[in-house]
């Protein structure tokens, strides 16, 4: 399954001869970059929850395998990575939501849940990795800017916004020479950001194209371009890259 370099970042084929496991790769940012990964030239392994959906990305993108389970299943989600048949180049995670529920209506089991269910997904998607991703390959995990900003709801989301580039950070040290990065995503416009807005959808989109600096709204395939770039790029390692549209730099 693995290629031999990283090629030229933005040229025709440039994945040619790579395979890139999605884990949450039916919808959103991971079907948009499994898609990208396939007009460049690249192979993917899918994996979802939701077995309609996938079957739905795997008869357009034509997947070298596919897997049905929940990602915060840790055991399940080391064992896949641990059987798969050869060494892969690279391993994106855009499992999970985002928690924005009040201090009052919090279920603290629920929040331990959501906290160190996010953390222990990133640890075993490391661990599981270590003998099945080439050496400069990467783990590139997906998390946010929104928790960045202090507010009600926001405690369990801002913690996990803190924590998860220091975890990234650490574990590019652990699983040297595999690269770990992380994409911090402000509002991206995919079905997870639809059904959590329900009818404020629109609403939500108009406000972001008057206010962002970029004057549009970031859509699942501006996510995946940045993921494509972190992958090709052999020089990037341990870092944390914002694409927000500028979405930090103005009131809300």
């Amino acid at each position: 399954m693995s290629g031999t370099g990283a090629g030229t970042d933005g040229a025709p084929g440039a994945l040619a001869g790579q395979t890139v496991v999605l884990v949450g790769g039916s919808a959103g940012m991971g079907l948009e970059t499994a898609r990208q990964v396939r007009a460049n030239g690249g192979d993917v392994v899918l994996t979802a929850r939701n077995a309609e959906r996938l079957v739905q990305a795997a008869d357009e993108l034509r997947p070298l395998g596919t897997a049905v389970f929940d990602a915060r299943d840790t055991e399940r989600l080391e064992r896949f990575l641990g059987e798969l048949p050869g060494r892969v180049d690279h391993v994106m995670v855009t499992a999970g939501s985002p928690s924005y529920t009040p201090l009052d209506e919090l279920d603290l089991t629920e929040a331990a849940q959501d906290f160190g269910g996010r953390i222990a997904m990133m640890l075993a998607v490391a661990r599981a990795s270590r003998d099945r991703v080439r050496a400069g390959g990467t783990l590139l995990f997906v998390g946010g800017t929104g928790g960045r900003r202090p507010a009600p709801g926001m405690a369990v989301t801002g913690a996990l916004t803190a924590a998860l580039p220091a975890l990234t950070a650490n574990l590019a040290l652990e699983v040297a020479p595999v690269r770990v990065n992380l994409i911090a995503a402000g509002f991206v416009d995919t079905p997870l950001s639809a059904a959590l807005l329900g009818d404020e959808l629109e609403a939500r989109r108009e406000q972001l194209r008057r206010s962002l600096p970029i004057g549009r709204v970031v859509g699942p395939a501006d996510v995946a371009a940045l993921a494509l770039h972190i992958m090709l790029n052999g020089a990037l390692t341990g870092a944390t890259y914002d694409i927000d549209g500028g979405q930090q730099l103005v009131a809300h």
